[in-house]
């Protein structure tokens, strides 16, 4: 090779590529850190669900407290403004409001108010621990709806949970009419009038666990033509809700100034107001902590703790209002709580045999709802 091609050959360099750093290895995740995450959903929906419970028994268990349209009326503008304020601040999304889609969503809406109206006068008329054991009931109807309408079935596992959620029912109104036997005596004018009160709350659960039938059923129907996600729900149902509300609290209730005052009473009306206001954000932090629970747990994990949440629900009753303990009461709570547990037993059982459905439609579209913008 002659010098003027070897002078060349060193003029010519070819440019290398820098190099990179290698890639750093992902970190670790802490399995301490997203068990402690769990730990916290779990208990901020069970505490949401005994907050909405106990504050509505507060209120409605005041001094002849009858403006019930009017609770629900104050619950459903704190809950859509609560929801507006976190879809603007991008922590949760929500379809705006549309006028065909309210009127399709408007008799849903009104099944809802009636499902909220008959459990809260039964709330009113019954403990929370019986009012919790019975409104167990409620699952047994939309089972067997949903066998009637959608083609579903019933395991034997979610049969003996249904055997369960009666004797419960059976033994907290044999409670509840013991205690008041007990503490009047039989045959007394006050007794007569006590167990006359269970009776009406009896009846007023019976038309709440129809009601809520047909809310559920019927809002499963319609989701399927409209595609609502669980915070769409709540905004129309609670918005749609507020007009209805208001005409029936003008034409039903009584807004005489004596009644106003004997329903707000002068020494207890800031704590009153204050716990409706707590009521109605309540019902966003169920929504709220019940997509959280599934989003680091899992539907399975939420489906046991919905269950489990009845326990505390019911103890809260026993705590709060000096509902009676008695070997009854307390054996209607286990069994209940028994209830609930085989009851998930089963559903999970059915989802692991049926694993193309979705394990939790309701669970699926909460997380939805949470994406933000």
């Amino acid at each position: 090779m002659s010098s003027s091609e070897d002078l060349r050959m060193k003029d010519f360099k070819v440019p290398m590529p820098p190099m990179s750093p290698p890639p750093r290895p992902p970190a670790p995740q802490n399995p301490n850190s997203q068990s402690n995450q769990g730990t916290v959903a779990i208990a901020s929906y069970c505490g949401a669900s005994i907050l909405m419970t106990v504050t509505n028994k507060y209120v409605l268990s005041g001094y002849a407290f009858n403006l019930n349209f009017f609770l629900l009326i104050v619950q459903s503008v704190v809950c859509v403004v609560a929801i507006e304020i976190c879809k603007r601040m991008k922590i949760i999304t929500y379809r705006d409001f549309n006028m065909d889609e309210a009127r399709k969503w408007l008799p849903i809406s009104l099944l809802l108010i009636g499902m909220i109206y008959t459990g809260s006068k039964a709330l009113q008329f019954l403990s929370i621990p019986v009012y919790t054991i019975f409104k167990n009931l409620t699952i047994i109807m939309i089972a067997y709806g949903e066998v009637l309408w959608f083609g579903g079935s019933v395991t034997p596992m979610a049969l003996l949970s249904f055997g369960l959620i009666v004797l419960s029912s059976v033994v907290a109104a044999w409670a509840d009419i013991q205690a008041v036997l007990s503490t009047h005596g039989h045959n007394t004018a006050e007794a007569a009038s006590n167990i006359s009160t269970l009776n009406a709350g009896y009846l007023w659960m019976f038309i709440n666990c129809l009601s809520t039938t047909a809310y559920v059923l019927g809002m499963r129907k319609r989701i399927k033509v409209t595609q609502f996600k669980d915070f769409d729900t709540m905004f129309y149902n609670n918005l749609l809700s507020i007009p209805v509300l208001l005409i029936c609290t003008f034409v039903v209730e009584d807004w005489s100034s004596e009644n106003v005052a004997k329903n707000f009473p002068l020494e207890t009306r800031n704590n009153l107001i204050t716990a409706m206001f707590i009521s109605g954000l309540s019902s966003v932090f169920i929504s709220y902590t019940s997509a959280w629970c599934v989003r680091v747990t899992s539907s399975t994990t939420y489906s046991m703790v919905g269950a489990l949440n009845k326990l505390p629900i019911a103890l809260s009753g026993l705590i709060f209002f000096d509902a009676p303990v008695t070997f009854f009461s307390v054996t209607a709570i286990a069994i209940g709580f028994v209830s609930g547990i085989v009851y998930s037993m089963a559903k999970i059982q059915q989802q692991k045999q049926a694993p193309t459905l979705p394990s939790s439609a309701s669970s699926a579209s909460q997380r939805d709802g949470l994406r933000k913008n």
